[in-house]
This record gives C-alpha cells, sequence and structure tokens, in this order.
C-alpha cells in the first residue's frame, strides 16, 4: 500500500479521533490519514526530551528533568486572571510552576511529594526561577510517553493541544505505517543508505534519536524532490513524444540569419552567440523545441529572438513575438520594421486597440501566408486570428503570462517551437522545477561599450543632493526617471505618489524642464504617446509607477531615481535600474528610502534588499538572493498557487539533493519512458495546482 491510497476520512478510521477533533483538523487541512501522516512537525521546535538539562543550567534552553512538588498555593487573583504556583526542586535547584484558571488544568495530581518528568522554559521573575511553559508527566512503574526521546511540535488550530496531536499521530502510525510500501526505486534506496518509508515516516514524526531523525529527514525529502523532477521529466518526454520532421539544414546560421548580421553594426557577444546556435539546433531538432531565454535587462534577448524568427520563416513557417503590453510590443514591431523589412520581410504589429479598418486585412494577410512575422500582445491568440503556418512562438517577459494563454497562442500552430524570455534572471533551483521540462539559455554579458550603473543609497532627508545632482545631469542634455509606489495620494500610508510629486517636481525641482507622467490608469494611447515623447528627447522627467519596469529603450535617460526604494521588491527595483545604462554615458540609480516603515523602522529585509542593490548589478546574484530573503513559498504566485508548498523538502535550501533527484529521475525515465511510478500524492497535487510556466512572478 502507497501513502497515497490512504485516503479515508481521518474520522472513524484512526483511534481518538471524533467528530469535534476531525473538524479541528479539517481546519488545519486534514481530511484523510494520508493528510494526517503528511502533517510534518515543525522543522525549528524539535523538543530533546533525551538529554537531562537541570533546573541550575536553565539560561541554556529548555529545562528537561526530574522534579519532586515541594508545595501546592492557593488559587490568588492577578489582573482579574486567577493564578496558583506549584513550588517544585530538582537535585540544583528549585522553581515555580505556575497554573492559570483560564488554561482550565486539573491540579489533582500535583500532590506534595510526588515526581514528575518535567520539560519547559524558565526564567526569573517576581525574585524565583518561574515558568508558565512547561510540559510534566508522573514517574511511575511504566516507561514515560512524553519523556527520555525526541518529540515533535506541530501546527496547531484551536480545539487541538500538542498532546491531542501527538497522541492522534502515534495511533494513525500504529495503524497504517507498517505496510507502507517504498515509493523510491531500491535501488536508490541501498545507493544512499535511505530508510524504508514505514520508517522513514515513523522515525520523522517520532525519533529514537538525533541520527534517526536526521536519516528520517533526508529520506523523506529525497523523496519528495525526486517525484517532483519526475513529474517535470515526463513533461520533457511528452514533449518530445511529439515528434516532427527535421530540418534541412543543420547549420548553425542560415541564410537569412547571416543576412541580418551582416547588417548590423556591431557583433553579437559571446553569450548571444551561444544562444542562437542552441536555439538553431532546437529548431532543426526531431521534437518541438521549448527553450527558456535568460538574459539580464539590456542584454540583447530580442535581437536572439529575431535571429530564431528568421530560421523560422526560412523553413517555411511564421513567427508569433508575444508581449505583456502594447508599449513593449510597439517597441519590438518597430524594431522588427527596422531591421527585417530592408530584408523584403514582411513584419506586421497586432494589439486589441487596433480598428476593424486595419485588422480585417491583417488577419487576411496572416492566413495567407503573406505576413513572416507579427509582433503584438494577447491580441495574437484571439479566436479569430488564424496563422497559415506558425513554426515559432516567443513570449516576452513570461513571468507576465499565465500557462492557458501561453497553451492559447501555441494552439495557433502545429506543436510550433517555443522560446520563453525572461528579463528577470531565475535562481537555479527554480529553474529545476519551474522550467525543468524546458531547455535553458543564458545571455550572461552585455554589449559592449556599456558602462555598470552605478548605485547610491540615500536617505529621504538627503534628497535635495539628489535632486542636485540630477539637475546635473539634465543640464547636460540628459534625462531621468523618478518612480513611486503609488499613482495617487493616500493619507493612511504617508507616502509620497506619482501624481503629487510629477506636479512638484515640474513647477518647483526642476522649474523651466518638460516634465511628464505615466501610470498603469492612463490608456494605452496616451501611455504611448508620453513614452515616444521621452523616448525623442521632448520631455526630459518622466515621473512614474512600476509601470516603466517593462518599458522603451531611452539610451539617453541616465538617472533613475526610486524613492521608498524600499516599498520595492528586488526583482522590481533591478528591473527599474535596468532601465537606464543604455547608451554609452556613465547612469546612475538612487535608491531613496525611508528609514520609518509602517510607523515602524525600517525592516531588517528592507534594509538587505537595498544593500543587495547597491552591492550588485549582477541580475542572477539578484535572484538568488531575493529566493533566500522571501523563500520560494513567499515569490507572487508560488504562494497563491501553492506551488514549491512541500512536506519536508524545500528546493532551494536542498538545491544539491534537488539536482541528484532530477538526475536520478531523469535517467530512470530515460531508461524506460513508459514506467509508471507511484505517484507522490503531495508532489501531485503541487503540480496539478501550479502547472509549468504559470504565474509565478520573480
Amino acid at each position: 500500500m502507497f501513502l497515497r491510497e490512504l485516503t479515508a476520512q481521518a474520522e472513524g478510521h484512526v483511534k481518538g479521533v471524533g467528530g469535534e477533533t476531525a473538524k479541528a483538523l479539517a481546519r488545519l487541512g486534514i481530511i484523510s490519514v494520508a493528510d494526517l501522516l503528511c502533517w510534518y512537525p515543525d522543522p525549528e521546535k524539535w523538543q530533546n526530551r533525551s538529554r537531562q538539562v537541570p533546573l541550575k543550567d536553565f539560561h541554556s534552553g529548555s529545562v528537561c528533568t526530574e522534579i519532586r512538588v515541594l508545595l501546592v498555593t492557593d488559587w490568588e487573583e492577578r489582573r482579574n486572571v486567577k493564578r496558583r504556583k506549584i513550588y517544585v526542586e530538582d537535585d540544583t535547584g528549585r522553581a515555580a510552576l505556575l497554573r492559570y484558571s483560564k488554561y482550565r488544568y486539573e491540579e489533582r495530581d500535583f500532590f506534595p511529594g510526588r515526581r514528575f518528568h518535567l520539560y519547559g522554559r524558565f526564567k526569573y521573575k517576581e525574585g524565583e526561577l518561574q515558568s508558565g511553559d512547561f510540559d510534566a508527566e508522573q514517574i511511575t512503574e511504566a516507561p514515560p510517553r512524553d519523556f527520555g526521546g525526541i518529540l515533535p511540535v506541530y501546527h496547531l488550530t484551536k480545539g487541538l493541544s500538542q498532546g491531542d496531536l501527538r497522541r492522534i499521530m502515534r495511533n494513525a502510525l500504529a495503524q497504517y505505517a507498517k505496510p507502507l510500501e517504498d515509493e523510491l526505486p531500491q535501488a536508490i534506496i541501498q545507493r544512499d543508505g535511505l530508510l524504508p518509508k514505514s520508517k522513514a515516516i515513523c522515525a520523522y514524526h517520532f525519533p529514537e534519536s538525533a541520527e534517526e531523525l536526521a536519516l528520517a529527514r533526508k529520506t523523506l525529502i529525497y523523496e519528495e524532490l525526486f517525484y517532483l523532477e519526475v513529474v517535470v521529466g515526463r513533461r520533457a518526454l511528452e514533449r518530445r513524444s511529439r515528434e516532427i520532421a527535421p530540418g534541412s539544414d543543420p547549420s548553425l546560421s542560415s541564410s537569412l540569419q547571416q543576412h541580418l548580421l551582416e547588417r548590423l553594426p556591431f557583433a553579437l557577444t559571446p553569450g548571444q552567440t551561444n544562444a542562437v546556435a542552441e536555439i538553431n539546433r532546437d529548431m532543426e531538432g526531431r521534437y518541438p523545441m521549448a527553450r527558456l531565454l535568460q538574459g539580464d535587462v539590456g542584454s540583447g534577448k530580442t535581437l536572439v529572438a529575431f535571429l530564431a524568427a528568421l530560421r523560422a520563416i526560412e523553413q517555411g513557417g511564421q513567427a508569433a513575438i508575444m508581449a505583456p503590453t502594447e508599449l513593449l510590443a510597439r517597441q519590438h514591431a518597430e524594431n522588427a520594421a527596422r531591421l527585417l523589412e530592408p530584408m523584403g520581410l514582411r513584419p506586421a504589429f497586432l494589439t486589441g486597440n487596433m480598428k476593424a479598418a486595419g485588422r480585417s486585412p491583417l488577419l487576411k494577410a496572416l492566413a495567407a501566408g503573406d505576413i513572416d512575422i507579427v509582433v503584438g500582445t494577447h491580441a495574437l491568440f484571439s479566436r479569430d486570428v488564424v496563422y497559415r503556418n506558425l513554426r515559432l512562438v516567443v513570449v516576452d517577459e513570461q513571468h507576465r503570462f499565465g500557462v492557458t494563454q501561453r497553451q492559447a497562442i501555441m494552439a495557433k500552430g502545429d506543436h510550433p517551437d517555443l522560446l520563453m524570455m525572461s528579463a528577470t534572471p531565475i535562481p537555479r533551483t527554480l529553474a529545476l522545477t519551474v522550467f525543468g521540462d524546458m531547455d535553458v539559455s543564458v545571455i550572461p554579458d552585455l554589449p559592449p561599450g556599456r558602462k555598470p550603473i552605478k548605485t547610491h543609497l540615500a536617505t529621504e532627508s538627503n534628497e535635495t543632493k539628489v535632486y542636485d545632482f540630477v539637475r546635473k545631469e539634465l543640464a547636460a542634455g540628459r534625462q531621468a526617471y523618478f518612480v513611486y509606489p503609488l499613482i495617487e495620494a493616500d493619507i493612511n500610508k504617508g507616502l509620497k505618489d506619482a501624481e503629487s510629486m510629477a506636479d512638484r517636481l515640474g513647477r518647483q525641482v526642476f522649474k523651466g524642464l518638460p516634465v511628464a507622467l505615466v501610470h498603469s490608469k492612463l490608456d494605452e494611447e496616451e501611455k504611448r504617446r508620453t513614452m515616444e515623447a521621452f523616448r525623442q528627447g521632448e520631455i526630459r522627467v518622466l515621473v512614474a509607477t512600476s509601470v516603466v519596469e517593462v518599458g522603451v529603450d531611452v539610451p539617453n535617460a541616465t538617472c533613475m531615481v526610486i524613492e521608498h526604494a524600499e516599498r520595492f521588491g528586488l526583482s522590481a527595483l533591478h528591473q527599474l535600474r535596468g532601465r537606464v545604462g543604455r547608451g554609452e554615458a556613465q547612469s546612475y540609480c538612487f535608491l531613496v528610502y525611508s528609514t520609518v516603515h509602517d510607523g515602524g523602522a525600517l525592516t531588517g529585509d528592507g534594509k538587505k534588499r537595498l544593500e543587495v542593490m547597491f552591492k550588485s548589478t549582477d541580475g542572477f546574484i539578484i535572484a538568488e538572493e531575493d529566493l533566500k530573503l522571501r523563500g520560494p513559498g513567499q515569490i507572487v504566485g508560488i504562494e497563491q498557487s501553492g506551488y514549491l508548498s512541500l512536506g519536508v523538502a524545500e528546493p532551494f535550501r536542498d538545491a544539491e539533493e534537488l539536482a541528484r533527484a532530477r538526475t536520478d529521475a531523469f535517467a530512470l525515465l530515460e531508461e524506460d519512458p513508459g514506467l509508471l511510478l507511484p505517484e507522490n500524492r503531495r508532489i501531485a497535487q503541487v503540480l496539478e495546482r501550479a502547472p509549468p510556466f504559470s504565474q509565478i512572478t520573480l
């Protein structure tokens, strides 16, 4: 019997679980025996009751000792709460145990002279050693139940105590754990010296020693990561099962690609060259390409996408490039027209705002194959959009699209190649899980001539110096961004907002210079006009919210000022900083922060984010630090979907185990693609809630 098969309701199937207890368990999401056995203890709160810690050593941690009751006082009332003291002693000292009426404890066992095992935290108060947080078990001839070993500490809910859940868990393990079959292949269990599944489950809840706990933990972590990668591997095999006819030209550079490269006034970077070669090999292969192209802001991913499109066109197909905003899509379309039209190719631009008069002939041309490459937004997969032969789909800023949107555009072709692009570097641990069924190309370098952006931290009290510096850059003919967390004023938050600051900057700080405002509430056409005017230099200072995180290239913009920078995540800060530094002039980013946050001091994480931005411009380092600070469960979209919410394993922390599990899982599937392995129930549920490439925002 596998753990996934234990779907019986806990109530009536586990000794000690009645109606009210079942309701309490349900509040924790425990509705079956399998749920109960997988309700693992808090990994940070184990109670080691196998080691004696006398009262005199209370300062070193929790006390674990044998005591004798000396005296039990009468009830006394203090601040409307009744309290009594139980005075006890061990061989090293005396202390008072506090009981409160609101806890409804029975005191009948605490008679003077009786002996108890005691575990608890103590401190000096009221001139004596006291504890109100303790557990005691009377010493009898029978072996102690909760002393002499390591006890779990569980997350609880109203109506359940630690003692209740421990008792229920013991009963469930006694009833159901022994018949559990191993879910890992025996070869892996023997190779790594792991525990059998039944033993691992029991030992993780109630280990006999620290060594056994460590081995049980290792076993369960590896099993979870192994099945995570098994599911990822099956997706890769499923994609590869859709075999297509290989292309006729296996060379790494097609004639159209070579033509474009010859027309460029610069050479590709080594990172771009490698990415193009990897994409070409994929597109000439036997299976549809599924590749993730990672590159920092300004690394030249769009040019690589155009070269991939040329490959698809030369194979007789069409290419579609989908961007999350009309602003970004329009920029891609303009670049496509500038680079590809002189080569005799036929690019087009399609958005939802296009009027029928222009849309109808465009759709006819697309369906007839008279358009080679179309760039647009979500409109690319509208119901009335038909392609003659869609061979390549490029999804830019992939994290802004959901899985259903990606599937909708892919369905427009017959298993087209897929290239997903991300300007937000993805930590390796997430790449092995979220994008584990894709190949990954990385562009680690920037185009020649680009200078690293200089980042400065400034408190609000020093913002005048920031304004003075920006004023000098503007006087030299440069341009600047000012970014704020709010569009309009909110008296409850006490933050600067874009609307108010646009007015102040235009009338006072940079008086006489053109200042404009852009934010998400403006219609697309107004945003387009404003951004175009900024790109043309007609606007010198652009005030915005994080809407400019994905925007047009403005090489003349050399200053990025982010106010209330502590309010932004690391990824957003990195993306915003990447809006400058796109020309040959030195660029600067000012992170202006408040030392007061929500009425209190700036949080530790807020300081760490700013320090990371100050010390590094490497997007991959920043992505890893972001994952450290927030944890995978806090990343937007992952937390909501339950992605990576595993029982024991944590992919970031267990990165080495994840890599080994991936190797094992893929090797096993390569040997026997049809092998049916017992699905780990938790993993299956996790991945059902979070399909690949879903709503993940780093």
